[in-house]
């Protein structure tokens, strides 16, 4: 099972270079998955039809109970075929839909293959949470699928629709998730069904929530309105997604789930209410509209109305009619939008006002669509009628509800005959006054899927009872009623068969009555639900302008009082409800005097914050309370951490600077006496409290400290910095996920600054000669050597040239010289010696990043560029894919990110240890110095580049002066 699924996602990933080698042709190979998985579903049919399953499980984390589960039963091989057989015909019918010039096929290509493995994984997950990752990765392929054409505005509204609606509901329904799993102690699926949680308050939320997910995804009203506007998509699309998977996850939560909480108050009539009225309201609004697709979509709403009411009822013989039917229609609507592809593709419109006489024409493709257009309006002997009659019957005994429910559907039923007569009598019959529409030849090729889909359909109508043991296990999982019903074709005369044929009778009168229908469904329709879900998003949109613009008033002093107004109120009501300080030891000041000095020197520096105007001092006098802070890491016995400090507080110093070329010298904002009088006490306020918290949390510790089991478990590896060894190896976790953090946020706020590329490759000779913001003078300088009179004699920068006399500084680029390469030295031997001694591969790319930062400073944006000619995203990304393979690595053993020690010999060197922490530190040590190389780049070269294009406007301003001068009488 876990093969299959990875080979869909393998195998999506190469799908740009299989486009570009083969064309369209490659959809043949993109089917090789899905039909490998059909292949296997079909080999384990006996296994899950004597109600047996298989299963697989991994400990992801065993020892926090996390796994991956995966079960094929009875339910899942129905869902298991549907989502293969019919991905893996989508996929080879795509193959004469699109054209090797299709643009942009290798991306459609590969989210359709990896939806279809994401369908995959969904309906085989056996664990709550699993479902939900996958239940949301069918969310983000389909979002991508429907708006893939997305030049035009309606694919893109189509597809946020789509994904707003379905994602809404399923945060629901994951909430509704995590309240089940710990109600029933387990998140395992099938273990919660065979004891389910006691019905209680949580419980009743918790199913309410889940079904807001699953009607959601199958578009049952009132979320149904993204359904018809996905039809934007691609046909294949709509085909695959709308017809035989994505649509049906929702009715299969919905099944899956039955047998354990249909009793659950509030299950059946949430069900049962919402999928009849959505049989009606879809079926409704199908006889009125002129698209051929849209009037499909509209009857798959209709549809999934019905297959959602039958698989919630709760009773053994609604079950089995509730697979039969995912299973029928699946086989009937899939090749009905397949065939108006080929349609809209001979003929070049689906507006069934202008089609006329397309079956005459295309007379193979007609005999498809009425096959499967039999099938949808139930008419023998296709499998759609057994699978109705298997649903009249099973309403037909049911209790009160169950027969209410039951005259719903037979009108139901009756609207379906009328629009499935109206697609095929728009699509290919002649209509007086119409003339005939010119189509084109279709190939074998092109109509092979759905013409296989349609013979299934009428295969299995009188051979429904081949299924019939399949299906049967699924709904056995209900208790038996005295007379439990078996699929057949045919059962005799009697109720059920009466309700057919007048579901089919109505249908026909609602078809030969189709233009007063029309005119009558206009007339009364409501307000569109696509309309309605406009208006409030732009209702919302208004509301957000209006709290954005009450809220954010461009202060950052605003914003820094209200965060710490709120912090106040919020800290301050539980420390004076709770009084945690009762029984908490008393502070001690210092542990040593000399703490006491270093803490009182910091504050001071804080304080004089606070008196400064120019914007320079205040950089300085914040990073010497960063540098006060080190110190306090140093007197209390952290190097790892002081050292960390220093060098971060270094870099940010000069990250200020770089930027405050471009700003005031002096704060412009003016603070009057009362705000003045206000800031400070909330600004002491908030210090207080939260030094009294600190001390409260310090103080309620109850368990012993971690730190004598870290250091004994560090000493058990031959290690001596436990720091270090917490970082990288006991809680690696935290650093990677930092670390993808700070890779996030250094790349979008150098992306926010600037919108074009942030890297500068090695200068051109050319523009090396040119005036750079190093050579920038304001004003002629007089008495000054120009040219190279004034130079050192000999360059020590790679980049000397572009430097103005004036700004070169000999003694500066002589130390420069002198001590990149040994800073570079140093940031590799903190790297390594990090196991044993104060390092690491994060302060080692600090120090990395300064040594960059000194040619740069040295020499200007130039220099930089050869200092570091490669892209800092390389070094980035690099750093990132080390460190996530070492965790991936991990899994050999089992568990994410499992630590090996190497122990070998070298000659001259002796016993040497190398272990996969290193490796992982590297990978941190190259994204700290890609981040920091990326800001050095954004705020120090670009900048640069700012300021030469501005002395440049000046000097050709004051080039062009005299010139007017003269041209002025």
């Amino acid at each position: 099972m876990t093969a299959l699924i990875v080979c869909h996602f393998v195998l999506a990933a190469f799908a740009r270079p299989l486009v570009r080698a083969l064309g369209a042709r490659a959809f043949l190979v993109l089917a090789l998955p899905p039909a490998a998985t059909t292949c296997w579903a079909l080999t384990q049919w006996d296994t899950a039809a004597s109600g047996s399953s298989v299963d697989w499980s991994w400990a992801w984390m065993p020892d926090y109970g996390v796994s991956v589960d995966l079960r094929l039963d009875a339910l899942a091989e129905v869902m298991v075929l549907l989502a293969s057989g019919v991905g893996a015909l989508v996929l080879l019918y795509c193959a004469s839909y699109f054209s090797d010039t299709t643009p942009r096929l290798a991306g459609f290509a590969g989210n359709l293959l990896a939806f279809a493995g994401a369908m995959l994984a969904l309906v085989l997950s056996d664990d709550l949470i699993s479902l939900y990752v996958f239940w949301e990765l069918t969310t983000v392929f389909s979002y991508l699928l429907i708006g893939y054409d997305s030049e035009h505005r309606h694919s893109r509204r189509s597809a946020l629709q789509a994904l707003t609606v379905t994602t809404l509901g399923g945060l629901a329904m994951l909430i509704g998730f995590l309240i089940i799993g710990q109600e029933a102690g387990t998140y395992r699926i099938s273990a919660i069904l065979a004891d389910p949680p006691p019905a209680g308050t949580a419980v009743e939320v918790a199913v309410l929530l889940i079904l807001c997910g699953a009607l959601s995804k199958s578009a049952v009203w009132p979320f149904s309105l993204w359904l018809p506007n996905a039809m934007a998509a691609p046909t294949p699309v709509s085909a695959y997604l709308h017809a035989a998977a994505m649509v049906k996850a929702g009715v299969y939560l919905v099944a899956r789930l039955a047998p354990g909480f249909s009793d659950v108050p509030g299950w059946r009539p949430v069900v049962m209410v919402l999928g009849a009225a959505t049989m009606l309201l879809g079926g409704w609004r199908a006889l009125r509209l002129n698209d051929l697709k849209i009037v499909l979509a509209y009857g798959t709403v209709s549809q999934l109305g019905f297959l959602t009411l039958l698989a919630g009822v709760g009773n053994r013989d609604a079950a089995l009619a509730a697979a039969v039917m995912i299973l029928g229609h699946a086989l009937f609507k899939a090749p009905l939008f397949l065939v108006t592809g080929i349609v809209d593709h001979a003929a070049g419109t689906r507006d069934l006002r202008k089609l006329s006489g397309v079956g005459r024409a295309l007379p193979h493709v007609c005999a498809v669509a009425v096959l499967a257009a039999l099938s949808m309006a139930a008419l023998p002997p296709l499998l759609g009628f057994a699978a109705k009659e298997a649903a009249f019957e099973a309403l037909l005994h049911g209790d009160t509800a169950d027969r209410w429910a039951l005259g719903i559907t037979v009108a139901g039923s009756a609207l379906t005959v009328a629009y499935t007569a109206r697609f095929v009598w728009g699509a290919f019959l002649r209509k007086p006054g119409v003339a005939d529409t010119p189509v084109h030849r279709v190939g074998p090729a092109f109509l092979a899927a759905p013409a296989a889909l349609a013979l299934c359909g009428l295969v299995l109508g009188p051979g429904v009872g081949w299924t019939d043991r399949l299906l049967s296990a699924y709904a056995d999982a209900f208790p038996a009623p005295a007379h439990p019903y078996h699929l057949a074709l045919w059962h005799g005369w009697g109720t059920a068969l009466l309700l057919s044929a007048v579901a089919t009778l109505g249908g026909a009168v609602l078809f030969a009555a189709r233009d007063r229908v029309a005119r009558l469904s206009r007339r009364i329709a409501w307000p569109t639900a696509d309309g309605v879900f406009g208006q409030l998003l732009l209702g919302l949109e208004r509301l957000s302008l209006q709290a954005t613009g009450f809220v954010q008033r461009g202060s950052l002093s605003v914003y820094l009082a209200t965060t710490l107004l709120v912090m106040l109120a919020g800290q301050l009501s539980v420390l004076i409800a709770d009084r945690p300080w009762h029984g908490a030891p008393a502070p001690r000041l210092w542990d040593v005097p000399l703490q006491g000095a270093v803490a009182a020197l910091t504050c001071a520096a804080a304080l004089l914050c606070l008196t400064v105007r120019r914007r320079m001092k205040a950089v300085v006098l914040a990073g010497l309370t960063g540098y006060g802070a080190a110190l306090l890491f140093v007197v209390q016995g952290g190097p790892d951490l002081a050292l960390t400090q220093f060098c971060v507080e270094t870099v940010s110093m000069i990250v200020f600077v770089l930027v405050l070329r471009r700003m005031p010298v002096h704060f412009q904002e003016s603070v009057s006496t009362w705000r003045r009088a206000v800031r400070i006490p909330v600004a002491l306020a908030a210090a207080a409290t939260l030094g009294v918290v600190v001390w409260v949390a310090a103080a309620a510790r109850v368990a012993p400290p971690a730190g004598a089991a870290m250091v004994e478990e560090t000493a058990h590896h031959g290690l001596k910095d436990v720091v270090a060894t917490i970082l990288v190896d006991l809680r690696a976790w935290d650093t990677m996920g930092e670390s993808a953090v700070l890779a996030a946020a250094a790349i979008g706020v150098t992306s926010l600054i600037y919108l074009h590329r942030r890297a500068e490759g090695t200068a051109a000779p050319s523009e090396v000669r040119g005036r750079t913001a190093w050579s920038v003078t304001t004003e002629p300088l007089t008495g000054v050597p120009q040219g190279d009179e004034g130079a050192p004699e000999r360059g020590w920068l790679a980049a000397g040239a572009t430097l103005a006399p004036e700004h070169r500084s000999v003694v500066f680029e002589v130390v420069t010289r002198l001590l990149f390469h040994p800073i570079l030295v140093l940031s590799v031997y903190l790297l390594f010696c990090a196991e044993n001694m104060p390092g690491g591969g994060f302060v080692g790319g600090l120090v990395a990043g300064l040594a960059l930062i000194t040619r740069y400073l040295a020499g200007g944006r130039f220099e930089l560029a050869e200092a570091a000619p490669l892209q800092p995203g390389l070094f980035t990304g690099l750093g990132l894919f080390i460190s996530t393979a070492v965790a991936l690595f991990g899994l050999s053993d089992g568990t994410v990110l499992h630590a090996w020690t190497y122990h070998g010999h070298l000659p001259l060197i002796g016993d040497y240890e190398f272990g996969t922490p290193v490796v992982f530190d590297c990978g941190v040590y190259l994204l700290v110095l890609g981040v920091v190389l990326d800001i050095v780049r954004a705020l120090g070269a670009k900048i640069d580049r700012q300021i030469e294009r501005a002395a440049a406007e000046k000097a050709a301003a004051r080039g062009a002066g005299p010139e007017t001068g003269e041209a002025t009488p």
